[in-house]
């Protein structure tokens, strides 16, 4: 019986273990995509304990907790952070086969040196000896990050936002990079016109442009396009239920906002159609600065109103949708491929049923002029666990070419989140050690080695625009 979380982990067999530990383990860490704070990271701050760093923000735990009978106070209450970390300790055993038993256990060693299993006996040990190290200088944020060998960070940043933390970020001389990436869903946000108005307002107020008429409010968004790319951003990215690709002309798009602009509410037709005609937009503005453009397809969100109402968004009420996904981003994609103005794409799926409706897709627009131009994007969010994981890298190398693929991201809120880069090397050598051992492949460990340095790091380094 092997034990639990040794160095062999979701290593099945001596040449996964191999390939692991020689090519995959020390590879850097480029994170093209989470949702981590800039001002935290400038601030390099030290959190105040092991509630702050770990639980704060963390809504995978947060199910997890409601699940297991935790009432809302000890979640996101005010309990004090000592009950909020317990509650989650009294968790932890009941999350047996749930990723998070996993994560959990692999923070606590990578981060902590801790090497006991989280449960309501040993939590004061663990919380105590966390939050003593948590106050070291070592602990801060930024050393945090670099202990995980890091060199690059993408947040997600709304088109208004000033980048300031960003330029503090990369004054510091701290050798890790981070960049914004371009994330403009509230500007699209039409089925609620009252907050999209709100929001326009902000625009004008940041551009300094008045935004009296559709070409006025795209001046304005391209302008902070422009400023995002002075910046050093060179990712977008579209948290998105599905790719809007309707049919629209510029004059009913430019009634449609000066509907928005008068308080009218709109037809889902309209809504659509504006939606539509912004992200045709944005996706010709990312060619042209020669961006990766990122889609986060399929989530249905904010579905228990009653709670959403009460603990607002992000707080994990969201689940896996159904929506159908191939004949938009064909007609999408092929719309701009068709004047040559595509961009380099990651699709990301959140359904496991349209695993091979991605893996074939992304076929259709890789042209020949970049390695993987378009990509078919690790699992993500629901699926970012071993059983996701496999399913989506076997679709990719089933009907694609899993060696070109530009790895993993942590799509995280946390600051402990990037042992996940490791859960994803250990499954992706584990796959390919088997296919040798069972004669799938041959027993070349030096070119397989290769591959697996691609796609943990090199792939990603050359597809970004990224000054590493």
């Amino acid at each position: 019986m092997k034990s639990f979380l040794d160095q062999n982990f979701l290593l099945q067999n001596k040449t996964a273990e191999l390939l692991y530990h020689d090519y995959a383990a020390a590879m850097p860490i480029i994170d093209y995509h989470c949702h981590l704070d800039p001002m935290t990271i400038a601030n390099n701050v030290n959190f105040g304990n092991l509630t702050d760093v770990w639980l704060r923000g963390d809504h995978y735990k947060w199910r997890a907790m409601r699940t297991n009978g935790v009432s809302e106070d000890y979640i996101t209450g005010d309990r004090s952070d000592w009950e909020k970390f317990k509650s989650w300790a009294d968790t932890v055993p009941y999350t047996l086969r749930n990723p998070l038993y996993h994560w959990t256990h692999l923070e606590l060693q990578r981060y902590f040196d801790i090497n006991e299993i989280l449960s309501p006996q040993t939590a004061q040990s663990i919380y105590e000896q966390c939050n003593a190290k948590l106050q070291s200088p070592e602990y801060t944020v930024q050393n945090m990050i670099s202990k995980m060998n890091v060199k690059v960070i993408c947040t997600t940043d709304d088109p208004i936002d000033d980048l300031k933390y960003h330029k503090a970020i990369r004054n510091s001389g701290w050798d890790v990079k981070v960049y914004p990436a371009f994330r403009p869903d509230k500007a699209m946000a039409a089925e609620d016109v009252s907050s999209l108005n709100l929001y326009i307002n902000k625009v004008e107020e940041v551009t300094g442009i008045q935004i009296s008429t559709y070409k006025d409010y795209l001046i304005a968004l391209e302008a902070r396009h422009d400023y995002f790319a002075q910046h050093g951003c060179c990712v977008s990215d579209h948290g998105l239920e599905q790719i809007y690709a309707e049919d629209y002309t510029e004059q009913e798009v430019s009634s449609i906002f000066d509907k928005i602009r008068a308080g009218k509410s709109l037809q889902h037709d309209e809504v659509l159609k504006f939606k539509s005609a912004l992200l045709y937009e944005f996706a010709i503005w990312d060619h042209d600065k020669q961006w990766v453009q990122q889609y986060h397809l399929g989530a249905l969100r904010n579905n228990n109103s009653r709670a959403y109402r009460l603990s607002g968004p992000d707080t994990g009420w969201d689940s896996i949708g159904d929506f159908k996904q191939a004949q938009s981003i064909a007609k999408f994609m092929n719309k701009l491929d068709s004047t040559d103005q595509l961009a380099k794409t990651i699709l990301y799926n959140l359904n496991p049923a349209d695993n091979e409706l991605m893996a074939t897709m992304v076929g259709n627009y890789n042209d020949g002029s970049v390695a993987g131009k378009i990509q078919f994007g690790s699992a993500w969010w629901f699926l970012d666990q071993k059983d996701g994981m496999i399913r989506q890298l076997n679709a990719l190398s089933s009907m694609g070419l899993l060696s070109r693929l530009v790895g993993m991201l942590t799509d995280s809120r946390s600051f402990l989140s990037y042992p996940r880069h490791e859960y994803f090397r250990r499954i992706l050598c584990n796959m390919l050690g088997e296919d040798i051992e069972n004669g799938e492949l041959p027993n070349d460990i030096e070119w397989t080695g290769k591959i697996i340095k691609d796609i943990c790091y090199y792939n990603a380094q050359s597809y970004f625009n990224f000054k590493v």
